[in-house]
């Protein structure tokens, strides 16, 4: 990735991940290091357990599939570098996970469910592009976020 593009993006981090009260999803809360800008990311209830088990240090009896993402890329000698939420399309947003093998970056998809979960189990760094966090879904944010009470995550705030 070229500097151009880095100075692109935006690093997030995960600040909580909430049960949606409308359906049967939950809400991955994203915010960039100053908290201006937020970036909400509706997942599958088995995701966003991942995730939230990830930002609590929480050991699974047997190893998750982004456990044994990450043991292979640990024993394959495989540096995560970061992970980039790239897209949205119809409210669906698109990931990609950057990693050095072999001494050559590499780029491959990935949903944002997964890089996430990833990124946090090989502590890697999180962004999203300017132009995705111009064109983000959810509506108006803040009464969104008002409604499902960001304001005190306690714990789930990493």
């Amino acid at each position: 990735m070229e500097h151009t593009e880095l100075a692109d993006l935006v690093k997030l981090k995960v600040h909580g991940v909430l049960p949606d009260p409308n359906t049967e999803t939950q809400i991955v809360i994203l915010k960039d290091e100053q908290h201006a800008d937020i970036l909400p990311i509706w997942v599958g209830t088995a995701e966003g357990t991942a995730i939230k088990m990830a930002m609590e240090g929480i050991p699974t009896p047997r190893p998750m599939s982004h456990d044994l993402i990450r043991s292979f890329a640990d024993h394959l000698n495989i540096k995560i570098l970061r992970v980039v939420v790239t897209d949205v399309k119809n409210n669906t947003y698109y990931a990609a996970v950057h990693l050095v093998a072999r001494g050559e970056e590499r780029t491959v998809d990935s949903r944002p469910s997964d890089a996430i979960a990833l990124a946090l189990r090989t502590n890697s760094p999180i962004y999203v592009t300017q132009d995705v966090l111009k064109r983000r879904g959810g509506g108006n944010l803040d009464a969104l976020l008002e409604k499902l009470g960001t304001k005190n995550l306690g714990k789930y705030e990493v």
